[in-house]
């Protein structure tokens, strides 16, 4: 399979790029101080499952496709700034029912299933990562080994396994303080507006960056 060599460089790249915090890790951030650790951590969950459908599409050679297409690399990656910037009015919209929200437990009000869908769509839209698997994981494969979508499937479980430990720990960082928030309604509603606007900022961030000429 994947030479030890080019694993564990390629883990040294993966670890440098994940633990600089991107849109997914400030979409984890983001929900954590919304709704708390559980909604946070499923969260981590669907970005996880989102960027590891990027890496099976890589390995398939759909990736190729789409970090070669400027109008489909660009309309993937605005598909997903919009849909942050959505959930990010909706949090500030709805920051003044965080009180309520943290004393039934914030996980319960808005479902797993859908708190799931929503990471997902974020890690499925990350600009980050779709060229980071399209132009930089093939780069590690020993195609004289042969089976190279094999290799590429078990460097994309190194990545995701890198990025679950590093975003889970984001979310219980900023998990924990929410928790501090919540001893003040009006901290609670502050930390809830703060979510918001990280939110609707990261979709801003991720529309005008990462343009392709």
């Amino acid at each position: 399979m994947v030479p030890a060599d080019r694993l564990l460089a390629f883990a040294a790249m993966s670890f440098l790029l994940i633990v600089v915090p991107g849109p997914s890790v400030l979409f984890v951030i983001g929900r954590a101080l919304a709704q708390g650790r559980r909604a946070a951590l499923t969260t981590v969950v669907g970005n996880t499952v989102g960027a590891y459908v990027l890496i099976v599409a890589v390995a398939l050679g759909v990736g190729s496709v789409v970090e070669r297409s400027v109008l489909v690399f660009t309309a993937l990656k605005l598909a997903g700034a919009a849909y942050l910037v959505y959930l990010g009015v909706k949090a500030w919209r709805e920051r003044g029912a965080l009180r309520a929200a943290f004393a039934e437990d914030a996980a319960a009000v808005q479902g797993g299933v859908r708190t799931f869908w929503e990471g997902f769509a974020v890690g499925v839209s990350n600009p980050k990562t779709i060229v980071f698997f399209a132009a930089v994981l093939p780069q590690f494969v020993d195609r004289g080994q042969g089976h190279v979508a094999a290799q590429m499937l078990v460097l994309g479980l190194v990545f995701n396994l890198i990025a679950v430990a590093s975003d889970s720990v984001w979310g219980l960082v900023a998990a924990t303080a929410r928790n501090w928030f919540a001893r003040s309604p009006q901290r609670l509603s502050l930390v809830g507006g703060a979510g918001g606007v990280t939110m609707i900022g990261l979709g801003v961030t991720v529309a005008v960056s990462g343009r392709k000429d």
